[in-house]
């Protein structure tokens, strides 16, 4: 099967705030197709990168860039024009999922449940959130990942510094009500849809730091819910991720409050892909180790 690759170049790096985590996936993916006897070359993705994959003669492409213009559908597009396979979602799928209020009024259509949100591109509006939705709130960007920008908004008093600190990142704002209850993750593996991950941490909510630096974040797979009920969120989990028109691989998160209804916050379309990220870890629990995920990911781009 591996020869039925070709040559394969791994996309990483690129000029998002997620660079730094996109090289380390970018490295371990790399490393593990060339364990696996695949012809395989890492790629630093700049505005050069068509060029540079057209001199490496490269028959596909393994996306391991992360956030803004690898993982909003730019890169995918651009792949597109020159005709180069390459792994998870298309153009579309891409962007949508990047555009996390896009992605909340696709799913209020579809009946798929998501926190209550106000869009705060201009600073008076933060004056409404209170009426519209009540607090605690989280403030987030509308077109980051890994967390970047988001904070937990307690009071009124601290909306400002809050908007002001997403709006570093985007000018497209959102506040959305803060759901009380577990925090899932559910990977998507083509037909396959993985274990949940049941997150938790000390901090406020699970932030860049407690991804990236802290080690005191816990993560339960197997989730510890009921068998029936994580059954029935995978399932929704599978929609919501259809919904969008996400196809290949991802990750889906949401947020179960105490009466167990589900509210879904984002899908991910390039998740982090190092040997300790939220994907490979499901993947181990469904007896699925890196090396063969990698290559079963890779396969969908055949």
């Amino acid at each position: 099967m591996t020869a039925d690759f070709g040559k394969v170049g791994v996309l990483m790096g690129g000029p998002s705030a997620e660079r730094e985590v996109s090289l380390s996936s970018g490295r371990a993916v790399l490393s593990a197709l060339l364990n696996a006897g695949v012809d395989a070359v890492g790629v630093d993705a700049d505005s050069a990168v068509l060029d540079r994959l057209k001199e490496l003669a490269v028959d596909r492409v393994f996306i391991a860039l992360h956030g803004r213009w690898g993982e909003d559908g730019v890169i995918q597009g651009a792949l597109e024009v020159v005709g180069i396979p390459y792994t998870g979602s298309g153009v579309l799928g891409s962007a949508l999922a990047m555009d996390k209020l896009r992605s909340k009024k696709l799913w209020m259509a579809a009946g798929i449940p998501t926190p209550e949100f106000v869009e705060t591109r201009d600073e008076h509006v933060l004056e409404t959130i209170r009426e519209a939705i009540g607090f605690p709130v989280f403030v987030k960007p509308n077109r980051e990942g890994s967390s970047l920008g988001v904070t937990r908004v307690e009071t009124e008093a601290d909306l400002k510094d809050a908007w002001s600190h997403a709006r570093a990142l985007d000018d497209e704002l959102f506040a959305e009500r803060c759901i009380d209850g577990a925090e899932l993750t559910i990977g998507i593996l083509a037909d396959d849809t993985l274990p949940a991950i049941r997150l938790e941490t000390p901090r406020t909510f699970y932030d860049y730091h407690a991804k990236y630096v802290a080690d005191d974040t816990r993560y339960h797979c197997p989730s510890g819910l009921d068998p029936e009920l994580e059954a029935q969120l995978k399932v929704q989990a599978r929609r919501a991720f259809q919904v969008l028109g996400c196809e290949g691989w991802g990750r889906v998160d949401l947020m179960l409050d105490q009466k167990r209804v589900p509210y879904f916050l984002e899908v991910n379309t390039v998740p982090g892909m190092t040997d300790h990220s939220l994907v490979p870890m499901a993947a181990r629990a469904a007896g699925i180790d890196f090396q063969e995920l990698v290559q079963r990911i890779l396969e969908a781009s055949l």
